[in-house]
């Protein structure tokens, strides 16, 4: 009975020899191909989010049944997987082999990890979903890697470093896309939903001190907009944790 549950555990499309399948063999649909479907699923999953996406809307999109895309997938998830790796590919790496400071090349990196989890909100879960061993996920890896390596960390504190800098990336962008889809929910400006709030926050008892706080911390930030807001924190946190690399550079441990 164990075997056989350990059998039915899934991996990753990656490991089970159908992520470059073309097709099932003869009578797939024409005008198909996995390049397609899978730039498809990414835009249904931009536009509906994963609470809307389904093989049967993705099918309609692309004008087909819902047995025709099975032809080139196995399984809803295999799909998703396959979209996530897909839109990893938007991240352009820097060149770890350049003659270019590595601090330079982790904000690149950083960077554009956040604007990728911003750009879609479907990311985010997604990564925590599935395996993440897809071609475009290891060249992203491979890339920190490398540029971690450069700032002269003891090869034991590597995987600490990346962690500090990407999982705050993670974390960061995560909430900020939440934030994002609220906003869009209520059909408000960004700056609009901040403003009402501030405003229904401070009426909330015992908030008072808080709200202060919070006001005399945001004004000596600075920043007209929520993005700029966003912007600024986002920057200072990552000189922050590039600053504790250095450190840590330094220390014989």
């Amino acid at each position: 009975m164990a075997k056989a549950a350990q059998r039915a555990v899934r991996t990753s499309v990656w490991l089970e020899g159908k992520s470059r399948r073309g097709g099932r063999g003869g009578g797939q649909p024409s005008g198909l191909d996995r390049d397609r479907i899978t730039e498809v699923s990414a835009r249904l999953l931009d536009a509906d989010g994963l609470a809307g996406f389904s093989m049967r809307r993705l099918a309609a999109e692309l004008n087909v049944t819902a047995m025709s895309v099975y032809w080139y997938v196995d399984t809803k998830d295999d799909l998703l997987e396959l979209a996530l790796d897909a839109v990893m590919g938007e991240l352009e790496l820097p060149d770890p082999e350049a003659d270019e400071d590595w601090r330079g090349q982790l904000r690149t990196l950083a960077h554009g990890y956040r604007a990728v989890l911003v750009r879609h909100p479907w990311l985010s879960p997604l990564a925590g979903r599935f395996l993440n061993i897809g071609p475009n996920h290891l060249a992203f890896s491979r890339c920190i890697q490398q540029v971690i390596r450069k700032t002269g960390l003891p090869v034991h504190r590597l995987t600490g470093a990346i962690s500090a800098v990407f999982q705050f990336v993670y974390g960061y962008g995560t909430l900020e896309d939440h934030f994002y889809t609220r906003v869009t929910d209520t059909g408000m400006t960004p700056d609009e939903y901040f403003r009402t709030a501030l405003n229904e926050f401070a009426e909330f008892p015992g908030a008072t001190e808080v709200i202060r706080e919070s006001m005399e911390m945001m004004a000596a930030r600075g920043g007209d907009t929520v993005q700029e807001m966003m912007d600024r924190d986002f920057e200072f946190a990552l000189d922050l944790l590039v600053a504790g690399i250095e450190t840590m550079v330094t220390r014989a441990d």
